[in-house]
């Protein structure tokens, strides 16, 4: 199983479900085809080869290898899916060629799951065109409810879907109420966090005396259960799914900061509609995600940030790289949870990557940002009510800058930060919700580069660390934000935000055991899909016991193989050193071994893996390395690298890839030599 999550959809028919099923996916697809991403002619090989081997693309192939001709049998001889599912995904393709802009056909599309941008894409209209066109003809969806008491006696919290029928099963109170969109699915790069934030503010409504209407496609989700919220919609997270529900329940506003990156691509729309955004504006929210606005604002309030530009064209990005100067951050514009973001260092390195990207163009270009190398970053959530605002955590990550946020160990409170760099911090922190008028949560990311601090982005909204911090301070940040959205001010709230005796450290839970043939390196772009948490008055034994809680447990002694690029072998020195003095036998490659050599530390030498013999995978095949420390020898790794570090997953043995993480592994192992582990109540720590 290599999934980290799934949607669920309800309709009237099979077609209708699996359509909404698929546009609940958020992978840019609004059904089954007929969209921005619908295939063009593909060849025969490449159609049979998509249907015949499982893939997450195998349904587009089926419904494509339909349009050109290929009959059920021979689907169902490929793909071994049962014919009655195949006639049923040949039926929407079959009608989607009899689709003209007439009330009949539009209304049978509906009832078959066909959204509006797909059916815009078949009759070459916009999506606010066939709107129009259905609420002009009366061709508007219902309401029917799931009854959790399956009519044995009144349910007191039944949940709703849509679908196009004569009548509406929904129950208007005349209540008032707000709405909250979901996350939608988790996904690498997304995880529960976001349900964490949704499922305390529909809790914050209900002390209000407010109706809280939950709209989500998630059944793996706490925000999805039909008890936490007084109405759930089980609906894709798009525009016209949204919308229809608002305007059915007319609240007194939605609520789209507790559902990270979804809610927001759709809050201008909403907002353009006649929505009420409550909260943080969408003007405010595009103006820290655009590119260039955000520039302006930064320059405006006089604060740093790396050397950045924005490429259009693949020459346009090699030029612009060689201006702000190699190493850079390469990234596509609007991108979620840091997918394709890579650090290159020369113009082979960008060629490379223009070509893994394949398009750029005036609509979709490519961002470039000077790499701050050996930078610390530090991650920052407040709550502001456009006047006031408070810091909740300043947190410093583990690794360096550019390995993403997601995937970083940090640290709450900052264990190595100036104070007068704190100071500067939570000034800029206060002055950027100022400007943005912030109403509700907000995440700082920044680097701190030879005691300079650089702003790297805004998020107008609650982030991933919203939970991680709540929970390491005690105080429900999430509710408080929604009681800010709903107009109080944080001066009413008693917020007591006080100084921490204890450390907390979140620590990435990185799914490569079930992607053994991918590199296990640590990059821009996110991988995680959850999280641990270690609590300590100690800093290493918090640390320790994050590693722990995220399977990978340190050993006390043993052997430890050590291999390091050029560029870390200096670094290395006074790690090795100290893994020797806490009673571990060094194994190392040939360059590693000579540079410990060097310093007097010695080490046992192996061979490389491609000549056959003597290599590390001898110590692997015996189950006899207890710990590994690997950074790459150059920005793109060798054959021989990457094998070790698939071995290492595939084996389960405790490893670190860069050095700020190695040294902190060693002074954990240190602490947990000398000292028990404690363990104490969260409350315990906090009333302490």
């Amino acid at each position: 199983m290599k999934s980290v999550g799934e949607v669920m959809a309800i309709g009237r028919s099979f077609k209708e479900s699996l359509q909404k099923g698929i546009r609940s996916l958020e992978v840019n697809r609004f059904g089954i085809g007929y969209g921005p991403k619908d295939l063009s002619h593909t060849s025969e090989d490449e159609l049979v080869n998509f249907i015949e081997n499982p893939n997450p693309w195998r349904l587009y192939y089926i419904k494509q290898a339909l349009e050109q001709g290929f009959t059920l049998e021979r689907l169902h001889e490929l793909s071994k899916i049962d014919h009655w599912f195949l006639f049923q995904i040949k039926q929407l393709v079959d009608y989607s060629k009899e689709i003209t802009l007439n009330p009949e056909t539009i209304r049978k599309a509906k009832e078959w799951g066909f959204s509006d941008i797909q059916l815009a894409t078949l009759l070459n209209k916009s999506e606010a065109d066939i709107r129009s066109y259905r609420m002009d003809n009366g061709i508007e969806s219902t309401f029917n409810l799931v009854d959790t008491c399956a009519a044995e006696f009144v349910a007191e919290t039944p949940y709703y879907y849509s679908t196009y029928e004569s009548e509406s099963e929904v129950q208007i109170s005349d209540k008032k109420k707000v709405m909250i969109l979901g996350a939608g699915p988790n996904r690498i790069g997304q995880g529960i966090e976001f349900d964490y934030c949704c499922v305390h503010a529909s809790m914050s409504l209900r002390d209000e005396g407010i109706e809280s209407i939950m709209v989500n496609s998630n059944p793996e989700t706490v925000s999805t259960d039909f008890d936490i919220s007084d109405k759930l919609y089980f609906e894709p997270l798009t525009f016209e799914d949204v919308f229809t529900i608002y305007e059915r329940e007319k609240p007194e506003g939605v609520i789209v900061q507790f559902g990270g990156q979804t809610p927001l691509n759709i809050s201008q729309q909403l907002e353009e509609a006649g929505a009420t955004i409550l909260g943080t504006s969408s003007k405010s929210i595009y103006e820290a995600e655009d590119r260039e606005l955000f520039q302006n604002l930064l320059f405006e309030l006089n604060l740093k940030q790396p050397k950045n530009g924005i490429a259009y064209s693949a020459q346009e990005a090699i030029k612009l790289a060689n201006d702000i100067e190699f190493p850079v951050l390469v990234r596509p514009s609007f991108v979620l949870g840091g997918t394709f973001m890579d650090i290159v260092y020369n113009d082979e390195d960008i060629e490379k990557y223009i070509k893994k990207v394949k398009t750029i163009n005036e609509k979709h270009p490519i961002l470039i940002d000077k790499y701050l190398e050996n930078a610390i970053e530090i991650d920052v959530d407040a709550l502001s009510d456009g006047e006031d605002c408070i810091i909740a955590a300043i947190m410093q990550h583990v690794e360096p800058a550019g390995v993403h946020s997601g995937d970083s160990a940090c640290v709450l409170p900052a264990y190595s930060i100036s104070q007068n760099i704190l100071d500067e911090i939570e000034h800029t922190a206060k002055r950027l919700a100022k400007r943005l008028n912030i109403k509700g949560l907000m995440n700082l990311q920044c680097a701190i580069k030879d005691d300079a601090l650089y702003l790297i982005e805004v998020n107008p909204r609650a982030s991933r660390t919203v939970p991680f911090v709540s929970k390491a301070t005690g105080v429900p940040w999430a509710k408080m934000a929604t009681k800010v959205i709903l107009g109080h001010k944080i001066k009413e709230l008693d917020i007591k935000v006080k100084d921490l005796n204890y450390y907390s450290v979140k620590e990435a839970v990185l799914p490569f055991n079930k992607f053994p043939e991918s590199d296990i390196l640590l990059s821009p772009e996110m991988k995680s899909t959850g999280e641990s948490m270690g609590i300590d008055k100690n800093l290493d034994l918090a640390f320790y016991k994050a590693q722990v809680s995220a399977g990978l447990p340190y050993p006390k002694s043993g052997k430890a193989f050590i291999s390091v690029g050029d560029r870390d072998k200096d670094a290395i020195i006074p790690i090795a050193k100290q893994l020797t003095e806490l009673g571990f036998t060094l194994i190392t490659t040939q360059g590693t071994c000579y540079a410990l050599k060097e310093h007097n530390i010695s080490s046992i030498p192996v061979g490389k893996i491609s000549e056959g013999k003597d290599s590390i995978l001898d110590y692997f095949n015996q189950r006899d390395i207890h710990l590994a420390f690997n950074t790459p020898s150059a920005s793109n790794s060798n054959a021989d690298e990457i094998t070790i570090r698939q071995q290492l997953v595939t084996r389960q043995i405790p490893y670190s890839t860069t050095i700020a993480s190695m040294i902190r592994t060693v002074k954990a192992i240190e602490a947990y030599q000398k000292e028990e582990l404690s363990v104490q109540s969260i409350q315990e720590y906090i009333n302490a």
